[in-house]
């Protein structure tokens, strides 16, 4: 199969495109011919290679996020057919192979892909829509009528995090230059912030939950965003010093998180999906030879939703074929 490997920590020159062995599935796995693979921040952190980062052995395939079609069912197997189309997050954070025409994982990392989205849009879903709704609902357990503040609401988690938390019942704030309100808007944000007017705790008071994607300097102040007893969620807690010793002084709560790979939220995600009340925002696309391409464009990290690869020809179709 055709695979993007890494054989050196560092620029987008230590990726390149290999021929080598696909996986073949254990008990209890599926292989999944990949459609198409999505990229994210990390990604681009791994590939770096820092110190903190280094969850991989060298060399190692890229990426995690994928949509295709089942070609092979181990032993045990019972989610799955051949033929499925399916998307998932598997392995994360662990080597997942997702840059290649060839993935095989646990069937539990996958769940059934909704008719409503192409292989493209599905792929770009799984870990950004994971990190949302596992945010949401299992650290900061949003609730009907609460207040969430949603830090860099256009991007490829924010914008899923404000949909999500929609459907959750919640007044939503969304923070976005003022270039991107139209967007928040659509998305379904009640009021949108332009961080880069003002500090954000001077626009935003007392809510509930923070949504924080973005750490050091921005993940403290937005502690200040909360009321007494609020949960402020950060997927880079770790690149925050003083994090938590500053929310004890405010009386608040702030949670490290890291996404799982989720077959039952993925489930859920499908089922927002195909009830009409979430959407995938789609930034560009690159063929897998284009790889590096596309690190260089997330590594700006100026998008607007989300990056994919395409693998195969197929990408910008459904299930159906349509």
């Amino acid at each position: 199969m055709r695979a993007i490997r890494q054989d050196a920590w560092g620029g987008t020159e230590t990726m390149g495109l290999v021929e080598t062995e696909a996986p073949e599935p254990v008990f209890g796995e599926v292989q999944v011919r990949v459609v198409a693979a999505g990229v994210n921040p990390v990604d681009v952190y791994t590939r770096q290679g820092a110190a903190y980062n280094r969850v991989l052995d060298l060399p190692f395939v890229n990426g995690w996020d994928v949509a295709g079609v089942v070609e092979k069912t181990g032993y045990g197997v019972t989610r799955f057919r051949p033929g499925d189309a399916v998307f998932g997050m598997p392995w994360f954070p662990r080597a997942a192979g997702g840059y290649a025409e060839y993935v095989a994982a646990p069937a539990r990392h996958f769940a059934l892909m909704p008719p409503e989205l192409t292989f493209t849009e599905a792929a770009a879903l799984p870990l950004a829509g994971l990190t949302a709704w596992q945010m949401l609902t299992e650290v900061a357990r949003v609730g009907e009528g609460e207040r969430v503040l949603v830090s860099g609401a256009a991007g490829g988690v924010g914008h899923l995090a404000v949909q999500i938390a929609k459907s959750l019942g919640a007044h939503v704030i969304g923070t976005a230059s003022a270039a991107k309100h139209s967007l928040l808007y659509e998305l379904g944000v009640d009021e949108a912030v332009d961080y880069t007017a003002a500090k954000v705790p001077e626009a935003v008071r007392d809510v509930d939950a923070v949504i924080q994607m973005f750490g050091g300097a921005p993940g403290l102040e937005a502690l200040e965003c909360l009321r007494p007893g609020g949960v402020l969620v950060c997927g880079q807690a770790a690149w925050t010093p003083g994090l938590h010793e500053r929310a004890a002084e405010l009386g608040v709560r702030a949670a490290a998180y890291l996404v799982d790979p989720d077959g039952a939220g993925l489930e859920a995600l499908a089922r927002l999906v195909r009830d009409g009340r979430l959407r995938v925002r789609l930034a560009r696309t690159f063929p897998l030879a284009e790889a590096a391409a596309a690190h260089d464009l997330v590594a700006t990290g100026r998008t607007t939703g989300k990056v994919v690869l395409t693998v195969t020809d197929q990408a910008d179709r459904t299930p159906s074929g349509s």
